[in-house]
């Protein structure tokens, strides 16, 4: 294996390997959000819910990507 393709297969396994923190990043995001926003506006669970179905629906889009760069190789 040549040097160049060695440290493009490190780059991609650092990217891949990311991924999971991501996903779990984009959801605590989105978590934090709607529980700060619920306590601004007084609408306890609903806001919550909300930012908890818009970090998964973030996350899954990091999924969705990183399997189309995956697609590339």
């Amino acid at each position: 294996m040549a040097e160049k393709d060695k440290g493009n297969t490190f780059r991609e396994l650092g990217y891949f390997a990311s991924l999971g923190i991501s996903v779990a990043l984009a959801i605590v995001i989105g978590l934090a959000l709607g529980y700060w926003l619920d306590s601004v506006f007084g609408t306890k669970p609903i806001l919550l819910l909300v930012g908890l179905g818009v970090g998964i629906a973030a996350g899954f889009s990091n999924i969705i990507r990183a399997g189309k760069k995956a697609g590339k190789y």
